[in-house]
Parts: C-alpha cells; sequence; structure tokens
C-alpha cells in the first residue's frame, strides 16, 4: 500500500503535496468514532463489537478497520440471532467476517427459549425485545466489560438522553438517572465485576450521515436495502412483508409492491417502505426528505409503553 493509499484508506485526501484537505462533516464524525473506539481499546480489559449484518454495524465495522489499521480489529464480532433474521442478511454477515479474517461470536435467542430464559408468545412472536436476556448471558459468558454498538441518536427518543459510554449495572440495566459526565470527550470505563459499558461511537450520526459515509466508502449492504418487488400488505400505516412468519391477517389482500428495508432485523416486526431507490445515491435522496424515523416508520412493536425502547434497555436491551 502507497503512503498515498494509506492516506486515502484513513480519510486523509490530499490536495497536493505537503497540504491536506480541511476535515468535512463526515470526517468529523469519522475521527470521532475512531477516537471513541481507541479509547474503549485502551481502557477495557474484553470488549465486543456487536455485528448483526445491518447498515449500522457495517459502518461501525468498517470504523474499527481504519481504527486499528494495519492490524486486525483486536476484539472479537458479536451477533445475538433472533431466530427470525432475513437470511440475505445473515449470509451478507457470515462473508463479511470471512473477509477479515474475525472472530464472531453467535448466541442465539432460540437457545434462550430453549433454556427456559425467556418465553415467547407465540413461534412466530417477535423476538426482538427477547434480545436482551441473551445478550446479557453472552456478556456474563465472555465477561466482556464493553460492548460497541451502532445505536444513533435519530434512531428513537430514548437514546437521546444516552451517554456514549453508557453504564449498565450487573444484570445488564441502564438508569437514565446514574450515568457519567463526558466533559471534553473523556470517557470513564471503569467497572466493576459483572458491570459492563455498552459504547456507541455512532451517537451524534444520523440515518442521513450512515448512508453518506456508506456511499463515500463504497461499503456493500445487504441487498434488502435497496428496492425491489415483493409481496406485502397493508396493515395500518405500514407495509408487512408476507412471509411465513408474517403470513396476511384475516381480510388483508397480498399485493406486489416495489419496496426497501430501511432497516433489516427481526422479520416479525420489520416493514418495509415504498421505495423505487435502487442505487446509495437515490436512497440518500429518500432519505433526505423523508418526514418518518427509521424506527417510526418501518417497527412493528415500538407503538406500545409496554414495548417502549427505554423500557427495554431498563432490562438490559442494548
Amino acid at each position: 500500500m502507497t503512503f498515498e493509499t494509506e492516506l486515502d484508506f484513513l480519510g486523509l485526501h490530499s490536495h497536493h503535496a505537503g497540504r491536506f484537505e480541511p476535515l468535512d462533516h463526515l470526517d468529523r464524525l469519522e475521527s470521532e468514532a475512531i477516537h471513541i473506539m481507541r479509547e474503549v481499546a485502551a481502557e477495557c480489559a474484553r470488549p465486543a463489537l456487536l455485528f448483526s449484518g445491518g447498515k449500522d454495524s457495517i459502518v461501525l465495522l468498517r470504523l474499527a478497520e481504519k481504527a486499528f489499521h494495519p492490524a486486525r480489529i483486536p476484539f472479537p464480532l458479536v451477533h445475538v440471532d433472533t431466530g427470525h433474521n432475513f437470511p440475505e442478511v445473515l449470509e451478507f454477515r457470515d462473508r463479511r467476517v470471512r473477509d477479515l479474517k474475525a472472530v464472531l461470536i453467535v448466541r442465539t435467542v432460540e437457545e434462550s427459549i430453549r433454556q427456559g430464559r425467556v418465553r415467547s408468545a407465540s413461534a412466530n412472536a417477535s423476538r426482538n425485545a427477547l434480545q436482551a436476556v441473551t445478550l446479557v448471558d453472552t456478556i456474563q459468558e465472555f465477561r466482556f466489560d464493553a460492548c460497541l454498538g451502532g445505536a444513533r441518536r435519530d434512531e428513537e427518543k430514548a437514546r437521546a438522553k444516552e451517554r456514549i459510554f453508557s453504564f449498565r449495572d450487573e444484570f445488564g440495566g441502564w438508569d437514565p438517572k446514574n450515568q457519567r459526565p463526558e466533559l471534553w470527550s473523556l470517557y470513564n470505563a471503569r467497572v466493576h465485576e459483572g458491570e459492563n459499558m455498552r459504547v456507541f461511537p455512532i451517537s451524534n450520526w444520523t440515518e442521513l450521515d450512515v448512508w453518506s459515509y456508506i456511499a463515500r466508502e463504497n461499503l456493500e449492504v445487504p441487498a434488502l436495502y435497496f428496492a425491489h418487488e415483493r409481496w406485502v400488505v397493508r396493515r395500518g400505516e405500514r407495509l408487512v412483508p408476507v412471509t411465513d412468519l408474517t403470513p396476511p391477517q384475516q381480510g388483508e389482500v397480498p399485493e406486489i409492491l416495489s419496496v426497501r428495508f430501511r432497516t433489516v432485523g427481526d422479520i416479525t416486526c420489520t416493514c418495509p417502505v415504498l421505495s423505487v431507490a435502487s442505487s446509495v445515491e437515490e436512497i440518500l435522496a429518500e432519505t433526505a426528505v423523508t418526514a418518518l424515523t427509521e424506527r417510526g416508520a418501518t417497527r412493528l412493536d415500538d407503538q406500545t409503553s409496554e414495548s417502549s425502547m427505554e423500557q427495554r434497555k431498563k432490562q438490559g436491551y442494548f
């Protein structure tokens, strides 16, 4: 790798010899995220990075590559598999891990159900909230003291209450009134045995920033993010994909529409949106003018207080 190529990989783009362009908005976000990742590596004994194959974790993985280049990423990747994930996303996850020669740890909600650790209302019920128990069990199994994740502050209103280094107690619980100050980007990662940090390097990013970074870095993402024709039913204001896990309800009429997914989580609660965007540039154009938040437009299970993000986080959800 030449000096110029390495600078380009690290986000430094020269005008000509000896001079560099000033940092733009994405450069500053990238620089902050890399600083946070290096702080985790320096302060924490057993960190891990959560990687699901979704767009936010794809960006997080790219940032980790840059943070520790030319060395390999110095901590394992972890995925809590609900058992209701899109097969295309799992295939992408595994291929990306192989390309990086990274270590991937997978733990499943299905195993938590089998052990009696959690209970599902039915075989087709959403397992999104059930991930909290599996995640906390995984953290305890491997004694992780920090888990890096791709949450953004524009994702859901409870996220805006959270610090970048989010302190969790020995049960994985989050107390928004018991968080540490982060003045001048100084982070306190000290924890006692059993406690841990959830760390969000892209806290200050938006969905538009994520897609802008994907475009700039030319990152591959699962095909579900792009417009494609799919059988769906209309359920209230949302479109629900027709799958074995989400069959039409009585009175619903399936139809084929051009849609794409803004998020690719649990099939049972993840809805596509109408779209003809077949490229990252077209997704950027759509995202720039949308009036609906990502979760507000695409999640079926975030609508009641019992299943709110804040309540889940207090119970150990990421």
